[in-house]
């Protein structure tokens, strides 16, 4: 049997909980399907679990605030929304990337001040949560302002130096001030049980144990595609992906055994079948390779000569095919959209559930923490005039 494009990007599709399979499950066990949740303060989350499993916002906040999921540190040192079963090696496998401490230590900071804080936030969260200026005031002097050189640094202050260390560490986490994932506003609590104690793994086995969920994530994938997501260098990727034994149907790409033998005899749907996700969503974001998910016909009309790395909207997907781009706006309450193709019936009725779903749940649908009504507003005139935003 033949293996085309269309083949493997409804099987990744399927693979992620799109295709109706997950409709039902706990927010954890979809996470756990389809890999860690990209937060950065926008409704990312929420649209993961709600295209999949039709999670209503307060089931997914109630899944919060019982910690079966929960935004830490993970991948690249980036935050993902985790579930409980894999906090321990989401936090092991960012825990080396710590850039900013980094760029605090050429800025004059020291190992000991650091250390000399992280103390004192412990001793602080000892008495009940608090948030960043509770902090400040508990700590004292401990924290201190790293002037102009550290704001064009984006280093600005201590306090989230030694905050993301103790996260990092599993002796801290955040809580979202009014349970919602897609407003950046925490307290600090202490982390007890620690997630981490027990979790004995070596680094490496750590990145093995991270490539063996991303390529039943996302397979088939590349080691290239792998190392991106993984934030690994390339011998490093590749010493991670050895142990796993897998298999390619291409000669590139590469994907557990099991996997492709059921893919071999895998049907591809002739329905199409919608949905409207995140543009940070899984599907797109573990590979990192958008020109793979449109049709060529579709990339060479549609997108920039020079394409696209990311996508400049939230996506519409049918079977896997990147079919359209979507914004909310919340001034009428409506999806502004665009697609490649001729719109149809079912495309319809999933713009009208998510929108409804959308103003009745959320209020409104940011890409992340900065987006606002105003930014938005060119992206959506362009999808209103039938043109692809610009990045």
């Amino acid at each position: 049997m033949t293996i085309d494009d269309n083949m493997l990007r409804a099987w990744r599709w399927a693979r992620q909980g799109l295709d109706g399979t997950s409709e039902g499950k706990s927010a954890a066990e979809v996470l756990e399907r389809s890999g860690w949740a990209r937060s950065v303060g926008g409704s990312g989350p929420y649209l993961t679990l709600f295209a999949r499993a039709g999670t209503s916002r307060d089931a997914a906040d109630a899944a919060v605030a019982r910690l079966e999921i929960h935004e830490l540190p993970a991948a690249r040192g980036c935050t993902y929304v985790v579930p409980a079963s894999e906090f321990a090696l989401a936090l092991s496998a960012g825990a080396a990337f710590d850039g900013d401490l980094k760029t605090a230590y050429k800025l004059g900071v020291t190992e000991k001040e650091i250390s000399k804080l992280r103390d004192g936030i412990v001793r602080a969260l000892a008495q009940g949560p608090l948030d960043p200026e509770g902090l400040r005031e508990a700590t004292g002097g401990a924290a201190r302002n790293l002037g102009p050189e550290g704001a064009k640094k984006g280093v600005t202050t201590t306090l989230p130096l030694a905050l993301g260390e103790l996260q990092r560490r599993g002796e801290i986490r955040r809580i979202p001030v009014n349970g919602r994932l897609d407003q950046q506003r925490y307290r600090y609590t202490l982390w007890n049980p620690n997630p981490l104690a027990g979790f004995n793994l070596a680094q490496e086995d750590v990145h093995t144990e991270v490539a063996r969920r991303y390529f039943r994530w996302i397979g088939p994938a590349s080691v290239a595609e792998f190392q991106w997501f993984s934030g690994l260098g390339v011998k490093a990727a590749k010493a991670a992906v050895a142990p796993l034994g897998l298999a390619s149907p291409d000669g590139e790409r590469l994907m557990f055994a099991d996997d492709l033998d059921a893919l071999r005899s895998w049907q591809l749907p002739k329905k199409p079948s919608y949905s409207l996700v995140s543009s940070l969503d899984a599907l797109f974001l573990l590979r990192r390779n958008l020109q793979d998910t449109v049709n060529a016909e579709d990339w060479k009309q549609v997108f920039p000569p020079n394409g696209l790395t990311d996508l400049p909207s939230n996506a519409i997907v049918d079977r896997g095919r990147l079919a359209g781009v979507w914004e909310y706006d919340p001034q009428s309450e409506s999806i502004a959209w665009l697609t490649f193709r001729r719109e149809d019936k079912a495309l319809e009725r999933a713009i009208k559930a998510t929108e409804t779903w959308i103003g009745e749940q959320l209020g409104d649908a940011r890409s992340f923490s900065l987006d606002s009504p105003k930014s938005r507003a060119p992206r959506i005139e362009a999808l209103r005039a039938g043109r692809l935003p610009r990045p």
